[in-house]
């Protein structure tokens, strides 16, 4: 089975996965675009700051690519939007890691200082969060289209056991039914 096999087409969820790449991809933007519009020199560790970060020339272009593919992924939206945040999200956190290992060592070409990997961590969680949410959980509700992907004999038996409550009551004549009730002999 292949992993896009698994995940439902259409589905209600895919709003959170859109909107939550469209908002952080803007915030991305912005800081990268702050970047080019101080003209810093791309390999710059001196500590130039925007936004309370250090910054330079490559890392405003690294965020304004990511930026680009996470409101790529929110235009598409669906299960595009929610892969793409989790892989974005996760990405983040690695740099995070990454870059606290690296803090002031001549590694560091993005000049992060520890706001920067402070930063890296909550939007690295922020976006894997809107790309896993409704879709990784060990208590999805049965609605749940992932759920329902998952568990295809359990989803199918619910569905049945419904489509025979509703239909329980339009056989009996109950109030509401659409069809006619049966007849039935009264005693005077």
């Amino acid at each position: 089975m292949k992993l896009r096999d698994e995940l439902p087409v259409d589905h209600r969820l895919a709003q959170v996965y859109r909107y939550g790449a469209g908002l952080c991809g803007v915030i991305l933007l912005v800081f990268g675009c702050l970047g080019f519009a101080d003209q810093l020199s791309p390999f710059n560790t001196d500590g130039s700051r925007i936004a309370g970060m250090s910054t330079n020339g490559v890392l405003s272009l690294i965020s304004v690519v990511v930026a680009l593919i996470l409101i790529g992924g929110a235009v598409v939206g669906g299960n595009v939007a929610s892969t793409v945040n989790m892989t974005v999200g996760i990405l983040f956190v690695l740099s995070g890691f990454f870059h606290l290992f690296v803090l002031d060592r001549p590694a560091n070409v993005l000049g992060f200082g520890m706001s920067n990997v402070m930063f890296s961590f909550v939007m690295g969680l922020l976006i894997a969060c809107f790309g896993m949410y409704g879709r990784v959980s060990s208590k999805l509700p049965h609605d749940n289209p992932y759920w329902r992907r998952r568990h295809p004999r359990e989803a199918s038996r619910e569905s049945l056991a419904a489509r025979r409550g509703a239909a329980q009551p339009a056989l009996t004549g109950a109030p509401g039914s659409t069809t006619a009730p049966a007849v039935r002999s009264v005693r005077n």
